[in-house]
């Protein structure tokens, strides 16, 4: 039996130039972090939620700050740029 596709409508929606923009905020924003260590990616960007979200690596990965620099900092930053952005997300 082959196993159908679910429909359209249950697939995560997907905005590539929104994608794109948010990882060019994201590049404006990785110096700082890169200063100390740490570095930032997205993984995903969820349309229908209007979601981001966000991988920490390096010292970033581990540090107790990280969810206030995601809220104080990165969140707001990306927010800016890409109005679309309702929230971000740590994965």
């Amino acid at each position: 039996m082959r196993k159908t596709p679910p429909p359209v409508a249950e697939l995560p929606l997907r905005d590539e130039e929104t994608e794109r923009a948010i990882i060019a905020a994201l590049e404006e924003c990785r110096p700082y972090l890169q200063q100390d260590g740490g570095d930032v990616e997205l993984v995903r960007y969820e349309a229908e939620t209007q979601t981001a979200e966000i991988r920490f690596l390096g010292a970033c990965a581990e540090c107790p700050l990280m969810l206030m620099t995601l809220r104080a900092g990165i969140e707001r930053f990306v927010q800016l740029r890409v109005p679309a952005v309702r929230r971000m997300e740590v994965v």
